[in-house]
């Protein structure tokens, strides 16, 4: 539990910190020096940071000549068509549109509480028509009609004295910028989406290559078969078994393009495009996993956008506490007003047409039941649940890239291994093979072989596919080509130009 204490940032207290009367000096003083700033102030909490990767010290990604992940992270697969569908999803997906419309709102409401360190200005012009009786009774009554003409204006400004505006503000710059940082996990997840469902697309391809040329095998076979059933060598028995292997090899390449549409029809949706317009060419998986620089665990936290938005959020509940603070304050309100009015519309610009009023007031609150007390011990408790949430997004965040890199290292080793049976199966078909044309063995042993080849291959081809992903998901774990410095810092959100925001821009064409 991080307890949080209330300091009074104030030129304008006394020496003892209680609150000081309100003479017209006093007052004055205040509003010259800009008034005080109540609440906690803000210190990004402590994360436990291990001090090495604990799956990098068995087995190490090469070391690449780039010391980080490149922005557009994707072109290290060097895939002119995967670089083309990632420059799409910037342009046209709707995901990240809303998280961009989401993020101006936030912009909106930083100005919306900077609109109140001002006075506001209005005015309420009106011509009355009256006409008033004198005298009713018995007695003859006297009426009279007249015209007034009103022209007022008033103003009200309520000085910021213990920051509660200032608070407000920073809360919405805090939130403004856990907008951003969402509005870049959201792209990074999108941007790492497109890459997998790519990859899983281009593994059914090299499934789909690999079962059509075993087809190809099988119908030799069967031919083989047939021939030797024709001169009395082999049995109907064989050619039967054939057949079976052939149509179902032939059935199980046809249903792979089941999952290859729908990976396609995923790609489209994740570009903004309907699934009835996008067909990507058939090709084989030829992408090799890239060299990914891991850097340091100190830096994760630096290069993950869910954690700066986790970061952001603290302050944000931090200066809540300030806001909810300046409660137990009093408000002082500046007014005034004044304008023209008469009676007599040639005289309404008149000297002596003109009125005015102007006076401060304050208002205390002397009891409310515990309600100011309640309600910042309500979000103090919100801020430690965003600290809590905070430490948990850095322990999740080196968990998954612990996950990732232990998964590369296990699944190169597994290669190793199923390379070595794959050309063991090849060995053991080629002499199941020589033995049922000689005579030696049934047909059957040579199904075996057959399947035992195929299934080989299937795994060998899956773990490739597995480990092209793999290396896409470490690639986000380690927060994709982003960085905190990225983030657009307070007086961007404060000004009227539009921060740039990376890697995305303005999705909304």
């Amino acid at each position: 539990m991080n307890k949080i204490t209330m300091p009074l940032d104030c030129k304008n207290m006394n020496s003892s910190g209680r609150k000081a009367h309100f003479p017209a000096a006093v007052l004055a003083l205040a509003v010259v020096l800009g008034g005080c700033t109540v609440g906690p102030k803000y210190k990004v909490p402590t994360a436990q940071i291990p001090p090495a990767y604990k799956e990098n010290q068995d087995w190490k990604v090469a070391t690449p000549q780039d010391a980080t992940v490149r922005e557009k992270w994707w072109e290290v697969y060097n895939d002119p068509q995967l670089n083309a569908l990632e420059d799409q999803v910037n342009v046209s997906n709707q995901s990240i549109a809303a998280a961009y419309a989401n993020f101006q709102e936030a912009r909106a409401l930083i100005k919306e509480a900077r609109s109140q360190y001002y006075p506001t200005v209005g005015t309420t012009p009106a011509i009355t028509r009256e006409r008033t009786v004198i005298g009713r009774g018995q007695s003859p009554s006297s009426a009279s009609a007249f015209t007034e003409t009103a022209l007022p204006f008033e103003a009200s400004w309520e000085p910021d004295l213990w920051g509660r505006v200032r608070n407000l503000v920073r809360e919405n710059v805090a939130a403004a910028q856990v907008s951003s940082a969402d509005l870049q996990n959201t792209t990074l997840s999108i941007h790492a989406e497109v890459a997998v469902d790519y990859l899983l697309l281009r593994g059914q391809d090299s499934l789909k290559e690999l079962l059509d040329a075993t087809v190809v095998a099988y119908q030799e076979s069967l031919r083989l078969n047939r021939v030797l059933l024709q001169t009395g060598i082999g049995n109907d028995e064989s050619v039967a078994q054939a057949e079976v292997q052939l149509e179902e090899t032939q059935a199980e390449a046809t249903n792979l393009g089941i999952l290859r549409a729908q990976y396609e029809h995923a790609i489209a949706l994740l570009t903004g495009q309907p699934a009835s317009s996008l067909s990507i060419p058939q090709g084989p998986l030829k992408i090799p996993p890239p060299d990914t620089p891991l850097g340091i665990p100190s830096q994760l936290l630096e290069r993950r956008p869910d954690i700066a938005a986790a970061e952001r959020s603290m302050e944000q509940a931090n200066a809540q506490i300030g806001v909810v603070t300046a409660a137990y304050y009093p408000n002082v309100t500046l007014s005034a007003s004044g304008g023209i009015e008469s009676t007599v519309i040639s005289s309404l610009f008149t000297w002596p047409s003109r009125v005015w009023a102007v006076g401060p007031s304050a208002a205390e609150t002397i009891f409310d039941a515990g309600l100011r007390r309640a309600t910042i011990q309500q979000y103090q408790a919100a801020y430690d649940q965003a600290v809590a949430n905070y430490r948990n997004t850095v322990l999740v965040a080196f968990q998954q890239v612990e996950d990732n890199i232990s998964t590369s290292r296990i699944l190169s080793r597994e290669l190793g291994q199923q390379d070595t049976a794959v050309k063991s199966a090849e060995r053991n078909l080629q002499i199941a093979t020589n033995r049922y044309k000689l005579g030696i063995d049934p047909y059957l042993n040579v199904i075996t072989a057959q399947t035992t080849l195929l299934s080989n291959q299937q795994t060998d081809l899956n773990l490739r596919i597995q480990q092209a992903t793999t290396s896409v998901q470490l690639i986000t774990a380690l927060g994709g080509g982003w960085n905190v410095s990225q983030l657009p810092a307070a007086s961007q959100m404060i000004s009227k130009t539009q921060p740039t925001l990376q890697p995305a821009s303005n999705p909304t064409n």
